[in-house]
């Protein structure tokens, strides 16, 4: 079971950072300066590609003014 559920992992987004910037309004290489990580690394979390360290999770989270939840895409929707 617990493979099945990676296995979605990967095949889906995880992260919900690229809807949130465009919610707000908020280009991503804006939030990579705040952040100070290179714009191909906030490019690669918005992507999907990678992922960011949990750390990093809450201070984009603060730097955006949302909840972490927000940012994350929940277990029922990998389901």
């Amino acid at each position: 079971m617990l493979s099945i559920l990676v296995d979605r992992i990967k095949k889906n987004k995880m992260n919900r950072i690229k809807e949130v910037l465009e919610q707000k309004g908020i280009k991503q290489i804006w939030l990579a300066e705040q952040l100070g990580k290179s714009y191909n690394m906030v490019h690669s979390y918005a992507q999907n590609k990678r992922q960011p360290s949990l750390e990093d999770l809450y201070k984009i989270a603060k730097i955006l003014n949302v909840e972490i939840n927000e940012l994350l895409v929940s277990i029922k929707e990998l389901n």
